[in-house]
């Protein structure tokens, strides 16, 4: 995620030193709080903290996700975490670490219940790839067989500024918005426009 340059002031600020304390927090808190940012010390910053690994981790076994990610200083960055949403869509990389988390046996309940309603709301099967292994969807490969200078377009894109149309059409929950999301992106490709240029 790219980093945001405004401080949010829409849930506390928190520092934890250790994953344990992040853990015993989320223990205490987890089932109540609407999230929270947690400061994380950058690598060299001489700060003891949490790391983003460990703080995500952490996370997932509670059934929380992180969100959007905010400069803070030099030496930190604030990174959101609140409770995973019913119908939040799934990152596979995430499914993948859930999946190790469970068999090393560290889920907590409230985890394992995100992971349960995922599987029966058909979240979990539709998680989103990483963009080393995105694939192009055979209908947008057919939209762009039919339209010669959107397809030139796309053909030009690369790592962000493909997987940005590529993510925004997976990550759609519903099939007219899916539609609808198709012939937009068409449109903007035909018209030489990409998300990130």
């Amino acid at each position: 995620m790219n980093p945001s340059t405004a401080i949010p002031e829409d849930r506390p600020i928190m520092d934890f030193e250790t994953a344990q304390a992040f853990d015993v927090w989320l223990d205490r808190n987890g089932s109540t709080s609407p999230g929270i940012h947690i400061r994380i010390a950058k690598k060299d910053s001489g700060i003891l903290s949490i790391t983003y690994a460990e703080a995500l981790e952490i996370a997932l076994c509670h059934g929380w996700i992180d969100g959007v990610r905010n400069r803070f200083d030099e030496k930190c960055f604030l990174q959101r975490f609140t409770p995973r949403g019913p119908r939040s869509i799934w990152s596979q990389i995430n499914k993948n670490k859930v999946q190790g988390l469970i068999k090393a046996k560290l889920m907590r309940p409230a985890g394992l219940a995100a992971v349960k309603r995922a599987k029966e709301n058909g979240q979990w099967d539709k998680a989103y790839a990483p963009v080393s292994q995105i694939q192009v969807p055979p209908d947008l490969a057919a939209a762009l067989k039919k339209n010669k200078k959107a397809r030139t377009f796309f053909e030009t894109l690369k790592g962000r500024s493909r997987y940005a149309f590529l993510h925004r059409l997976q990550t759609a929950k519903k099939e007219e918005t899916r539609t609808k999301r198709l012939a937009l992106y068409i449109a903007m490709m035909e018209r030489g426009e990409a998300y990130h240029q």
